[in-house]
């Protein structure tokens, strides 16, 4: 049973569902693996052979070896998990997430610090092609009066 997903057309932005948590799921793990200090050494010392022990995709191999976070993501890493990699590696958040949107450290962090990025060109497309800006369904609370 396919569930209707309107987020899946939000420009560069992969949604961590339930479908993507099944997919990720072993690179998920692999990821939780390395906060432990003997994985991140067996890791740092071969890590082919250390992935190869993960029943993850080769994709998934892959992306990891070349440190291609957004590809992880692609492939159902959920950001938080993969964060442990880039520990691994000595990086902060920070650093990962400026790599991600093809930023220094520094410009992502000015970026952030001066309110984000803009939402022009990050709105989801409608079905008859013109950006949407995103609305949450207003629920029951949403549409009583008075309160």
């Amino acid at each position: 049973m396919s569930l209707d997903k309107p987020y899946l057309d939000v420009p560069g932005t992969t949604i961590f569902d339930a479908e993507q948590s099944r997919k990720g799921y072993h690179l998920n793990q692999f990821c939780m693996s390395l906060m432990k200090s003997a994985n991140r050494e067996r890791f740092k010392a071969g890590e082919r052979a250390y992935l190869d022990e993960w029943p993850m995709s080769e994709d998934q191999k892959q992306a990891v070896l070349a440190r291609d976070l957004n590809r992880c993501i692609g492939l159902g890493g959920n950001i938080y998990f993969l964060a442990k990699i880039g520990a691994t590696d000595g990086k902060s958040f920070q650093q990962m997430a400026g790599s991600m949107t093809g930023m220094t450290e520094d410009e992502y962090r000015n970026m952030m610090v001066a309110g984000g990025r803009s939402v022009e060109g990050n709105r989801r497309v409608g079905e008859d092609g013109d950006a949407q800006a995103h609305r949450q369904p207003q629920g029951r609370a949403g549409r009583q009066s008075g309160l």
